[in-house]
């Protein structure tokens, strides 16, 4: 094969055109300290390279986002904060106002304290977060979510849960409707309730509840009929759900305990004839409405045993639905915080991410700084020995 001289002359060009394009490429990566400055320098590092770091932006998006249900959880979990001392506060002016050395000047004197924390409560219910939109509104957020007027504190939200994607296939639920949080109390212990009427003219007080049997439970309610003939009490027991009379003419004694279908309540003093006990499966009750019955009951005069009986049953129902929004509220706290611990693991673990994608760019795209200018310098001495052979021939 003949090689002319001007193929000569194009191969010692090239040879020379392409060690000096390898020299500037190795300078290149000197000075901006980088393996991978263009794609055409590594095409399959370059292509890992873009894929890690679209997985470090995902990750970096999970950590705006958990700091974002960070701080929506941490302002829910310090207005619950508040709640809980306000429920604790008026539970304990409950206690205190069914001391029975009080008068009815007293006794209006705790249903104004207890009516000023039913105002803070209200307010308490329509907080707002750092940008304007109420906590317990639901998805309303922009509506004022509690009204107070004359017939009572009405919701104006709606029951949804605003959520945060915090991880790929994880949303968490970043706040709490206030329906669920105020609305949705459970009556009683939670399982029944045992009220005395209005209506009892005796000085019959109800005491504690509780469930003995829980396979008894039939979801009906019941009424209790109390007797009293010669001095003797006895007590009738009427399924009202199915209007079917279980027994009657049972002896009773003051302060003993009556069982209905699994379900035990005790009554002390003593019941007039014709008073009865109305129990009935337990309900959800607006935490204000049980504010608000407390200061009724506390202003209402006592007259005689009867009325001084009937303001202790309605304090006795009123502390234990106190109980159950207090509960209630501290469920969800408890569920905040478990949600704030979850976060803070997933945080955790978006740092080890991090960590990991960082470590995987410095290997696809830092300099080896020990193999770099062995390199440059062996580039330019072939450049050299290339450039002076080429004159030679």
């Amino acid at each position: 094969m003949r090689v002319s001289t001007s193929q000569i002359y194009t191969l010692g060009s090239d040879s020379i055109s392409k060690t000096q394009s390898d020299l500037l490429r190795t300078q290149q990566q000197i000075a901006s300290m980088r393996r991978i400055n263009a794609p055409s320098d590594d095409p399959i590092g370059s292509a890992s390279a873009v894929a890690v770091r679209q997985s470090q932006a995902r990750t970096d998006r999970f950590d705006q986002s958990i700091a974002t249900a960070k701080d929506a959880l941490g302002q829910n979990d310090t207005v619950m904060t508040s709640v809980v001392n306000l429920l604790q506060n008026a539970r304990t002016a409950t206690i205190a106002a069914g001391n029975g050395t009080l008068n009815d000047a007293d006794r209006r004197t705790f249903a104004t304290q207890l009516s000023q924390q039913l105002d803070q409560l209200v307010g308490l219910a329509n907080s707002k977060d750092g940008n304007g939109n109420y906590l317990f509104a639901g998805f309303q957020s922009g509506t004022q979510p509690f009204v107070s007027s004359a017939g009572g504190v009405s919701y104006n939200g709606d029951s949804g849960a605003r959520s945060v994607q915090v991880d790929a296939g994880r949303s968490m639920a970043v706040s709490v409707s206030g329906d669920a949080l105020f609305l949705a109390n459970p009556t009683g212990n939670g399982t029944f309730t045992a009220s005395a009427p209005s209506t009892n003219a005796g000085s019959g007080t109800l005491g504690a509840t509780q469930v003995v049997d829980a396979s008894a439970l039939t979801g009906d309610s019941y009424k209790v009929t109390f007797n009293v003939v010669g001095g003797v009490t006895t007590y009738d027991v009427v399924d009202t759900t199915t209007a079917t009379t279980l027994s009657a003419g049972n002896a009773w004694t003051t302060g003993n305990a009556i069982t209905v279908a699994g379900q035990q309540f005790t009554l002390t003093g003593a019941p007039a004839s014709g008073d009865q006990v109305d129990i009935a499966p337990s309900t959800n009750k607006s935490v204000f409405a049980t504010i608000a019955d407390l200061v009724a009951a506390l202003n209402a005069p006592v007259t005689d045993d009867a009325s001084k009986s009937a303001l202790a049953n309605r304090l006795s129902t009123g502390l234990a639905d106190l109980g159950g929004a207090l509960e209630n509220v501290m469920t969800h706290q408890a569920q905040g915080g478990s949600q704030l611990a979850e976060l803070d693991s997933l945080s955790s673990i978006d740092q080890d991410r991090t960590l990991a994608y960082a470590k995987t760019l410095s290997r696809l795209e830092d300099l080896d700084y020990t193999k770099a200018p062995t390199d440059f310098a062996k580039q330019q001495i072939a450049l050299d020995a290339a450039q002076k052979s080429f004159v030679s021939v």
